[in-house]
């Protein structure tokens, strides 16, 4: 397939998938749709016990190691505000996180491997992986054996600010962990006018708020790096009513693993010690999710020279606060991951997000380059 067919094919993917949107662990018309892509180029599909997500293996003409690349499938509860004539069809889901152009890139990447398979030595694995915007698709896909003997990994996520032609590339952690919490503070309720008479968990909850701030001020070193937010609170019913009780909710980002669990010890301290202070009773539940995304440094090694190959202009960015679980994999196993110049209007999780698909094709080639590197080297 010539250059010209195969970035008009990959725009039609993307857009088919981009007016089609699924929501985590309901990708089932994706799936069926990239079986078929998979199917018309006669690539081999892997069973799995899943009940969505698409993997297979392009076996090479001599043996060698197994790379794998990456690619997520799923969407988000956002009601779409492009206006392009392929917006999403289903309402209140879209691909609002470049996704659709991940999975395209890779159906790319993958009939560029076909072609020269003879050529290839060892094997590449596909894995097209469901319910990462769940932070948890990436550990049920190696739960499923899909990593089994994989001796690298490689993928990558669109990036908006960065033009199309440029490729963030860096050693080292590059997304942070992400944490969620919910605290409950139980108190009691009483007249607003006498609340001597009542334990005010609304007090309890703004001295709480404040309190956490300190952990990043003050627990961690100012060469390392961490968020805490506070970003729902439920409390009260009326304007002249103590409540019973006031709901927190919020998330943790970190970046080093040591500095994620003293972040946890202390937040939990703060907790019970302001609850303690108001006369509160307090429910607290920690909800880990991905750790922090750290490249390995001899795959960055391998994967920048094949972006310098492919004419890619390398940039060093600055690690994301947003998470990934891409993560769980170089826990695994070595590997990289990169974000991709996409030149768009819009951040990630907006609903007038957009991605130039002018980028698709150059990510297709990158992805097909590194592994080919991978392989060989």
């Amino acid at each position: 397939m010539i250059q010209q067919e195969l970035e008009t094919f990959l725009r039609s993917i993307r857009r088919h998938l981009h007016q089609y949107p699924e929501l985590s662990n309901q990708e089932f018309e994706t799936t069926k749709s990239i079986e078929q892509w998979l199917r018309d180029a006669d690539i081999s599909i892997r069973e799995t016990d899943l009940k969505t997500g698409v993997f297979a293996d392009i076996k090479g003409g001599k043996p060698g190691p197994i790379v794998a690349i990456r690619a997520d499938i799923d969407a988000l509860p956002i009601e779409e505000q492009t206006g392009l004539p392929y917006a999403s069809k289903n309402k209140g889901v879209m691909h609002a996180c470049g996704h659709d152009f991940h999975t395209a890139a890779l159906i790319g990447a993958a009939y560029l491997l076909k072609e020269s398979q003879s050529t290839l030595v060892g094997t590449v694995r596909l894995l097209f992986q469901p319910a990462e915007e769940l932070g948890g698709g990436a550990s049920h896909v190696i739960k499923d054996g899909q990593l089994e003997d994989v001796e690298a990994i490689i993928g990558l996520h669109n990036k908006p600010d960065l033009p199309v032609g440029t490729i963030g590339i860096k050693e080292g952690p590059l997304m942070a962990a992400v944490d969620r919490f919910h605290i409950v503070l139980y108190g009691k309720g009483s007249h607003a006018a006498l609340p001597q008479n009542g334990n005010d968990p609304i007090v309890a909850a703004g001295q709480l708020i404040t309190a956490l701030q300190t952990i990043v001020s003050r627990n961690v070193s100012p060469l390392q790096s961490a968020v805490i937010s506070v970003t729902k609170i439920i409390g009260g019913s009326t304007w002249n009513v103590i409540p019973g009780d006031v709901s927190l909710e919020g998330t943790v980002r970190t970046f080093d693993p040591i500095v994620r669990e003293e972040v946890k010890k202390r937040f939990y301290t703060i907790v019970h010690s302001i609850a303690a202070a108001f006369s509160q009773e307090v429910e607290l539940n920690w909800f880990p999710g991905p750790p922090p995304l750290i490249n390995h440094k001899s795959v960055t090694e391998i994967v920048e020279r094949a972006a310098r190959q492919h004419s890619l202009e390398i940039i060093h960015p600055e690690p994301s606060t947003a998470g990934e679980d891409f993560s769980y994999y170089l826990q695994q196993i070595p590997g990289f991951f990169a974000f991709f110049g996409t030149n768009g209007n819009e951040d990630w999780h907006h609903p007038a997000f957009t991605v130039d698909e002018s980028a698709l094709l150059k990510a297709a080639y990158f992805l097909y380059g590194s592994v080919r590197e991978l392989l060989e080297r």
